[in-house]
């Protein structure tokens, strides 16, 4: 019989370290400028640029986190054996992470039709898009 893996305990596990990621690779960017012995460390020349690099952070890491909850939802309700439970919570799982993903292609599309009705850069800064020309 194979043992279900109880993925209330190692959710807020895996939040908690994806928040620690996060924290951890922003001081870490905030820190990569030209690191000259004499000059003050961790310089950022344009805050913009940071705060570009987070938001763009964060909605990579909860599409990827909701598609492995999406995942985890699908092998526990293959491995459920037909318990009701167990199928109920993999259902539970998979409605939660398809929510997450629908939320986060939202934010996303949102934050596309502020960069192009009102012409900020958020997410895209520093990107060019190629155009045609006759």
């Amino acid at each position: 019989m194979i043992k279900l893996i109880n993925f209330k305990n190692i959710a807020p596990k895996i939040f908690a370290s994806s928040i620690g990621l996060l924290l951890s690779s922003t001081v870490a960017y905030a820190l990569s400028g030209d690191l000259v012995p004499g000059e003050t460390l961790g310089q950022v020349p344009d805050i913009i640029v940071v705060i570009r690099a987070i938001i763009r952070f964060i909605l990579i890491v909860a599409f990827v986190l909701a598609f492995i909850f999406l995942l985890i939802g699908g092998i526990r309700w293959i491995t459920a054996g037909g318990d009701e439970k167990g199928v109920a919570g993999a259902r539970g799982m998979i409605t939660s992470a398809l929510i997450g993903l629908v939320i986060v292609l939202v934010a996303y599309a949102i934050i596309r039709l502020v960069e192009t009705f009102f012409g900020f850069d958020i997410i895209t800064g520093g990107v060019t898009v190629p155009t045609i020309k006759d």
